[in-house]
């Protein structure tokens, strides 16, 4: 039987979800219950469509011509992770044609404990980078903010950084929840001990999903918060060091 995944929606020309011009592919379901999260309508995984990954490659491979010598395919969410099984078959195919993949990913599902660490392995050897969302780095303020724990998000960044696995990483700045200085600093001395980022990203808060909390008859947690000031990003910019990281050098 044929594997398949649970699609929220796709992106044909998408140029912020990692290097060049990219297929995007948003999956359902997700752990986590992010204040800020423009699409909360992803976190059910009822109501998806769903394709099998050789029909959803041959779809998206129509595209390929567009993404010229650093684009390719983006798998985002909701939370990839929790497809794992899906994701390994439709890499699988992206790879035996030389396409460059991204998982972009809030790191959630990751855990040591089997049987997700041996599939964990199997998808690397598929993936060329990973978009890594580190929300907070303070724990109880992480929990606050997401309804997770992070230490095994903290621990999935330090083993792609074992396994040398290019990465980058993305902080959604928030006013109030995820805009402190010692946390930033905190979170920046943690990505200066990884060995495989090439790029670090502010993310300024915005309202612009706020539309969907109201069509889903969900309270906005965060009413009332606007997004953060230049004089912010620009800290928090500095803290995290984003100046020091490089980029997308091509693949590895």
């Amino acid at each position: 039987m044929s594997i398949t995944g649970k699609i929220h929606s796709l992106e044909s020309f998408g140029a912020a979800d990692g290097p060049g011009v990219r297929f995007v592919v948003f999956l359902k379901g997700c752990d986590m219950r992010c204040k800020y999260c423009h699409n909360p309508d992803s976190w059910a995984s009822q109501g998806a469509e769903e394709w099998t990954a050789e029909d959803l490659f041959n779809k998206v491979k129509k595209y390929k011509a567009y993404w010229g010598k650093d684009g390719g395919i983006t798998v985002s969410g909701g939370e990839p992770l929790l497809q794992i099984d899906f994701l390994i078959e439709f890499f699988k195919l992206a790879k035996k044609e030389g396409i460059h993949t991204t998982i972009d990913t809030s790191g959630n599902p990751f855990t040591r404990e089997e049987p997700f660490f041996s599939k964990f392995e199997e998808l690397m050897k598929y993936t060329d980078l990973l978009l890594l969302d580190i929300k907070e780095i303070n724990p109880e303020r992480h929990f606050e903010l997401t309804k997770q724990k992070n230490d095994n998000i903290l621990e999935l960044a330090r083993y792609l950084s074992d396994i040398e696995k290019p990465v980058w990483i993305r902080h959604v700045l928030v006013p109030e929840n995820s805009d402190f200085d010692e946390d930033l600093d905190a979170l920046g001395e943690f990505i200066a001990g990884l060995k495989n980022v090439q790029r670090v990203e502010v993310l300024p808060y915005h309202t612009l999903g706020l539309f969907k909390w109201e069509n889903l008859g969900i309270k906005y947690a965060l009413e009332g918060i606007s997004p953060p000031e230049d004089d912010r990003v620009e800290n928090a910019n500095r803290r995290l060091r984003t100046a020091e990281y490089t980029g997308y050098k091509g693949d590895k």
